[in-house]
């Protein structure tokens, strides 16, 4: 065992002078669990995954995918349980309304919660979930994966990057002055919105913890795991927090040990495109390409039509060549588009002349905007878009557009503004730069505190012993209580004391006038 940590300490120093990540102590086997998730997840785990098979380490992947790595040291287990497929879900219906997401997640992860560990693969992989040395959670909305890391050592991937709710379970608690959860708030903020954000947090936090979704995903699981603790005391046992973030594209921010920035991971340079694509794309000419994808959460085909004949009508009066990813035929296309159900995005955007990326507005794709220095029009859909397209925005890296408001003029006017304006191109390089300018690489930090986790027995040392209190004890509320009684008490007593004090004075005064009449 000595020996072991002797050899330990001299890689960590060795790896430390060369630059270079040191070897692996042994082969260790970690189980990912991301059986809720979009592609666009997938997509930030595989970049760890490949990178941890790649030091040798034996990668079993939970998801709700078709396999899509060749690695010989991954395994990928798909459940195939239609609840999140992105064919039987239509983001644009979750728009109807405030709560629209909400209900979504309310209805389908209950139902997977019921219906996933009696998947024969899946209930194997519970089984057998002690034979691995770690295991990695896709933090958003996957509280049903839970069950799996009573007593292992686990840590989560963020791949919506930080969430406010998952940073007070690990003990630090976000500001919400200037920390948005869902919205981008002004600056300087203004009252009214400081307001507006508190009881935001506090709300969005307590209806998904306490009242509507993890209240009933977990009693789907107590029904089948009754032995175990509750998914939030399970919660609280997280070692370490890889968020899908970084303080040059976001809001800089303060970290705990147990808190780490590996945003971009899967962004990467771009490869050769296919004969036709690349074809297509050089044919532009001096004008350019727009690249229209709305990820692969929110498909094309689910558009409503109002908004596909506006965007078809909008294209034939651009100059440019337009590359659209959508899922199925479609009549009625200028000579100017490209249609396809799938593309290659990261090397459609690393090439020069694309001017435009019309997106959703999802994270990951803002990530590979900014990446590949590609100027954005955002739509957003759902989820954390809005606040997406507010910071394009307000950041001069392109603009965005409301559905509901959408017009061929505006479609035409602010495509045709932003290629033509080179301030928007000069923004998203300067932002383009740090980003890239990092000591290792996300893909690197985010392989070395995953090994750490193992090589410590889950690290207790990055936990802050913040995460054990209460919010009375985190508030100092009680402290606070106490203080506002021995104030009132000091009050109470000095006040008795002068009314005694001034009682003997004047009533000594009222005695001498007394006796001198």
């Amino acid at each position: 065992m000595k020996l072991a940590i002797f050899f330990i300490l001299v890689a960590a120093v060795v790896g430390s002078t060369t630059g270079e990540l040191s070897p692996p102590e042994r082969v260790y086997k970690i189980l990912m669990l991301l059986p809720a998730s979009s592609r666009s997840h997938r997509n930030i785990f595989m970049p760890l995954a490949e990178a941890l098979a790649d030091r040798g380490h034996k990668i079993v992947m939970l998801t709700n995918h078709p396999k899509s790595s060749k690695h010989p040291n991954i395994r990928e287990v798909d459940h195939d349980l239609p609840h999140f497929k992105e064919d039987h879900i239509n983001m644009f219906d979750t728009r109807n309304g405030s709560t629209g997401l909400i209900q979504l997640f309310n209805t389908v992860l209950p139902a997977m919660a019921r219906d996933m560990y009696k998947v024969p693969v899946v209930r194997e992989l519970y089984d057998r979930r002690k034979e691995f040395d770690l295991i990695v959670v896709n933090h958003f909305y996957n509280e049903l994966a839970y069950p799996f890391v009573h007593e292992i050592p686990f840590i989560s991937l963020a791949t919506p990057g930080m969430d406010p709710r998952q940073s007070a379970v690990l003990g630090n608690v976000l500001n919400p002055s200037y920390v948005s959860v869902m919205h981008d708030l002004p600056k300087p903020t203004n009252t009214w919105e400081r307001l507006r954000n508190v009881v935001y947090s506090i709300g969005m936090a307590w209806l998904w913890r306490n009242w509507n979704i993890v209240p009933l995903v977990q009693r789907e699981i107590s029904a089948q795991f009754p032995e175990l603790p509750p998914l939030l005391d399970l919660e609280r046992n997280m070692s370490l927090a890889l968020l899908n973030s970084h303080f040059s594209i976001s809001t800089p921010l303060p970290l705990l040990p147990s808190q780490v920035e590996v945003g971009a991971m899967h962004c990467r340079p771009g490869k050769t495109l296919p004969q036709k694509l690349e074809s297509w794309m050089t044919g532009a000419g001096s004008a350019g390409v727009i690249y229209f994808s709305l990820g692969s959460f929110t498909r094309s085909t689910s558009m409503p039509v109002q908004y596909r004949d506006l965007f078809i009508q909008a294209f034939r009066r651009l100059p440019q060549r337009v590359i659209w990813k959508y899922e199925e035929e479609l009549e009625d296309v200028p000579d100017n588009v490209m249609i396809s159900k799938w593309l290659p995005q990261q090397d459609i955007l690393a090439q020069g002349n694309v001017k435009v990326f019309i997106t959703q507005g999802g994270l990951v794709s803002l990530q590979e905007a900014i990446y590949h220095a590609t100027p954005l029009l955002a739509l957003p859909v759902y989820g954390d878009q809005p606040k997406n397209g507010i910071f394009i925005r307000n950041s001069g890296l392109g603009d965005f557009l409301v559905w509901e408001e959408l017009t061929l003029d505006m479609i035409v006017d602010a495509v045709t503004k932003i290629s033509n304006d080179p301030k928007y191109k000069e923004n998203i390089m300067k932002m383009s730069v740090p980003l890239r300018d990092q000591l290792m690489t996300s893909t690197e930090l985010a392989v070395f505190w995953t090994e750490y986790v193992i090589r410590h027995k889950g690290a207790p040392q990055l936990r802050s012993p913040a995460a054990q209190l209460s919010w009375v004890e985190f508030l100092m509320l009680d402290v606070i209580f106490l203080l506002h009684l021995t104030v009132f008490f000091l009050y109470f007593i000095t006040r008795r004391i002068l009314r005694v004090i001034y009682a003997k004075i004047f009533s000594s005064d009222i005695k001498m006038k007394k006796k001198n009449d």
